[in-house]
Order: structure tokens, then sequence, then C-alpha cells
């Protein structure tokens, strides 16, 4: 059986997240935006909000390995992000993410997957060490989109990030701290 992902399938990858007090917080605004624009779609729970940095799903046990390797010797501060719109993604047909993004507020979260990516690059993880990054929380998938929109600004500090298994929730398998 694989050490890392279950044998059924499922997502692996390596994210960051809410602290539990804002993951509420998100959850609250989605439920209100949810209704202002009616859509009917099921909302993300609290304890599942995140920000993925790379998807580990597939990858042989020695490359997960790598680069949890590589995530344990990063060396990065805290950090605050701070999302200030809404918009809908355009995904697959009747299934679109409606999502929280920034700007201005999420460079040193560009930054830090950045570094993370050259950590991975050097651990021979040429496959993940890809540029391409929009950084968002998901708060649901709908059939319908809608577009950009501001919103009061939500900030919390990247304390750490996770390597998290999902299927039927969210299995967080490692937690590495960001320290100087």
């Amino acid at each position: 059986m694989d050490k890392f992902a279950s044998s059924g399938g499922g997502r692996l990858f390596l994210a960051t997240l809410p602290d539990p007090a804002t993951a509420e917080r998100i959850h609250r605004l989605a439920g209100v935006l949810k209704r202002a624009h009616r859509f009917d779609g099921r909302l993300i729970a609290a304890d599942r909000l995140h920000v993925s940095l790379f998807s580990l799903t597939g990858l042989p046990d020695r490359q997960i390995c790598a680069a949890c390797e590589a995530a344990a010797v990063l060396r990065c501060e805290p950090f605050e992000v701070s999302f200030d719109r809404t918009a809908s993604f355009r995904g697959r047909i009747g299934n679109r993410p409606f999502v929280l993004i920034g700007e201005n507020g999420l460079r040193r979260l560009e930054a830090f997957r950045g570094t993370l990516g050259a950590a991975l690059l050097r651990s021979g993880l040429r496959r993940l060490a890809n540029t391409n990054f929009m950084p968002h929380v998901t708060l649901l998938y709908d059939a319908r989109g809608v577009d950009e929109y501001p919103i009061q600004p939500i900030l919390w500090t990247v304390t750490e990030f996770v390597l998290i298994h999902s299927m039927r929730g969210h299995d967080y398998r490692m937690r590495w701290s960001l320290r100087a």
C-alpha cells in the first residue's frame, strides 16, 4: 500500500491553510455570497479551505519522500496573506470554482511558493517546479459563474504548510512550521 496516499485514489498536495477562526470567517462570507449570487453549489467546509501550492498526486513514493525532505529543510519566516476579491474561474462545464483571489496581498505567498518550487527542483522534481500559480481559496463549485468583485480583505498569517491527502475529507499527513 502506498505510504502517502490511499490506493483508493484521492489527491495529494502541498498547501497553506487559514487559521481556524479565519476559516470560519471565510465560510460565513461564502454563505452570504452564495445566497447573494444565487448559487446552488455546496460550500466547501471550513476545515477544508486551503491554498494549493503543488500537486503530488500520482508521484511514486520516492518522489513524494524527496518533496517532503525538501519541505523539511525550507526556511521562511511566517508571512501575511490578504484576499480582496471574489471571482469565478472557468473550470469544467457546470462546475465552475467560485474563489477568493487577490493581488498585492499575495506577493509573499507567491514568493514562498517560488522558494518551495526551487527546493523541489533541487531535489530532482522538475515536473513540480513550474511557475504557473494563481493563489486562490475555493469557496464552492457552481454551474454558473460571476465576474470579479471586491470584498473587505480577508487576512491571515501563514505559519505552516501541510501535505494533504484529500478524498472524503482532508487527512493532514505532514506539517512544516515556517521559521527563519
